[in-house]
C-alpha cells in the first residue's frame, strides 16, 4: 500500500458519493472511514438519512457544501450525474429493502457501486443486479469485510495453492449475544426497527445480518459454491418472532462436506466468527476475536501459527496488511480493503487498463446474489422440516 494505483492511473482520487449512513449509524461512519484510509477516495457528496432535514444537516456536519448535500438518494444520483465533477461512485449503506432500487438506479447513472450486505432481500431482486452489472460493465463491490483481513487471505490463498489438498469438511459459525436477553423481545408499540420488519430488513433477521457473513467467508475462504443445505431456521428466546438462529448442513460443489449455524442469542459471546477447513493434506483454523493469527494443521507435521508479514505469508494476503509485523489490524482495515481494491478495479476500468488480478477478490455482485439464495434456500428447508434443499443460483435460466 506504498503507492496509490488510483492517482496512477486517474491522475487524481476516486470521487466518492455516499448514500445512508447519518447520525448515530454505526456502519455509516465506518464505510466513510474505510474509503478514506488508504487515500483512493475523496467524499464529494452525500444523502445521510430518508429525511431530507437530517439528511442535508449530517452532510454539512461532514464537511460537504450545501450544494452537495442532498436530501433524497434519488436527488444525489441525479444531480451527481450531471456534475461536471460529480461522484465516480455511489456507497450505499441504507436499510436492506433499498440496496436494490438505489443500486439499480446508480449503475444506471454509470456509477460503479459499493454496496453494503446483505445485497437485497429477494433472489429476483438479486438476479435483477447481477443482469445490471453485466449490462453495463460497472464495478459492483460487496462489503462483507472480513474478506478483507489479511489472515482470511492467506486462507483463501492457502487453499488455492493445494496446501489443504482436496477439501472435505468446512465448519462455520458466527456467534452473538446482542439479542440473548428474554427481556428483549420483538418491539410491541410505536414503529418497529427497520431490522424487525420482514419487509425492510428480509426475511430472517439472523441470516440477513451474520448468516450471510458465514456463507461468504465459507465460499471465499474455500473457493467453493453450496450446492445444498439441510437447515433449520428460528427463534430461541420465547417471545420473540424474528429469528434469532439458525443451523445447517451444508453439501459444497465437490463433494465437500459442511455445517454452519449462526445465532444472535448466545448470552455472554461477544462476536465469533470462526471456521474450520479440513482437506487430504491439513486443516486451517481462523477466529475473528484473534484475527490476525491462522493455525495450519498439516497432516504430516506440526501445528504451525501464521501471522502477518511472517514465514509462509503469500501475495493475497501480503497486499492487505499496512503495518510492520507484531501490530494488529482488524475491522477497519478488513472494511478498508475491500474499498480499496475496489478503487483500484474501477481505477483501472475508467483508465482502459488490466487490474491486477489480486485487486479483484473483493466480495461483488454475484458473490452477494449467492448470498441470498443461501438465505432463501434456507428458510425454505426450515420450513420443510429441515429437507435437503438446493440453492444454487441458477444464472444461465435467470440470464437468459
Amino acid at each position: 500500500m506504498d503507492t496509490n494505483p488510483v492517482i496512477q492511473a486517474l491522475g487524481r482520487r476516486l470521487r466518492l458519493a455516499v448514500i445512508g449512513g447519518g447520525p448515530g449509524s454505526f456502519i455509516g461512519a465506518m464505510h466513510r472511514t474505510a474509503a478514506r484510509l488508504d487515500d483512493r477516495y475523496e467524499i464529494v457528496a452525500a444523502a445521510l438519512s430518508s429525511n431530507a432535514g437530517r439528511a442535508r444537516e449530517a452532510a454539512r456536519g461532514i464537511g460537504l457544501p450545501a450544494d452537495r448535500a442532498y436530501e433524497s438518494a434519488a436527488k444525489l444520483i441525479a444531480a451527481e450525474a450531471e456534475h461536471p465533477n460529480g461522484a465516480d461512485v455511489v456507497a450505499i449503506m441504507t436499510p436492506n429493502d433499498t440496496h436494490h432500487e438505489y443500486s439499480m438506479a446508480a449503475l444506471g447513472h454509470g456509477f460503479d457501486v459499493i454496496c453494503d450486505k446483505p445485497l437485497c432481500n429477494s433472489v429476483d431482486e438479486a438476479i435483477d443486479l447481477v443482469k445490471k452489472v453485466r449490462e453495463t460493465g460497472l464495478v459492483f463491490a460487496l462489503t462483507h469485510n472480513y474478506t478483507g483481513y489479511p489472515m482470511v487471505r492467506q486462507a483463501r490463498a492457502m487453499v488455492a495453492d493445494g496446501q489443504l489438498g482436496e477439501l472435505r469438511l468446512v465448519q462455520v459459525e458466527y456467534v452473538q449475544g446482542g439479542k440473548a436477553a428474554e427481556n428483549d423481545p420483538d418491539p410491541k408499540a410505536g414503529p418497529v426497527p427497520w431490522r424487525y420488519d420482514p419487509v425492510r430488513g428480509g426475511p430472517s433477521l439472523v441470516m440477513g445480518d451474520i448468516g450471510t457473513h458465514a456463507h461468504n467467508l465459507a465460499c471465499f475462504v474455500t473457493g467453493l459454491d453450496v450446492d445444498e443445505l439441510a437447515a433449520e431456521v428460528g427463534t430461541i428466546v420465547p417471545a420473540r418472532l424474528v429469528h434469532d438462529y439458525a443451523g445447517a448442513l451444508l453439501r459444497f460443489a465437490g463433494g465437500a462436506r459442511g455445517s454452519f449455524w449462526v445465532t444472535q442469542a448466545a448470552a455472554g459471546v461477544e462476536n465469533c466468527l470462526r471456521i474450520r477447513v479440513s482437506g487430504t493434506r491439513g486443516s486451517i483454523e481462523w477466529w475473528q476475536e484473534h484475527p490476525n493469527v491462522l493455525t495450519f494443521l498439516p497432516l504430516d507435521g506440526p501445528a504451525q501459527t501464521r501471522t502477518r508479514n511472517g514465514p509462509g505469508t503469500l501475495p493475497l494476503s501480503a497486499r492487505a496488511a499496512r503495518i510492520v509485523k507484531g501490530h494488529p489490524e482488524g475491522f477497519h482495515e478488513g472494511f478498508a480493503n475491500i474499498y480499496s481494491d475496489a478503487a483500484e478495479a474501477i481505477a483501472s476500468r475508467r483508465a482502459g487498463k488490466e487490474t491486477d488480478p489480486l485487486a479483484l477478490q473483493f466480495p461483488n455482485v454475484l458473490d452477494g446474489a449467492r448470498g441470498v439464495k443461501f438465505v432463501q434456500a434456507a428458510i425454505d428447508s426450515s420450513k420443510a422440516n429441515g429437507a435437503w434443499t438446493n440453492c444454487r443460483l441458477d444464472l444461465a435460466t435467470a440470464l437468459e
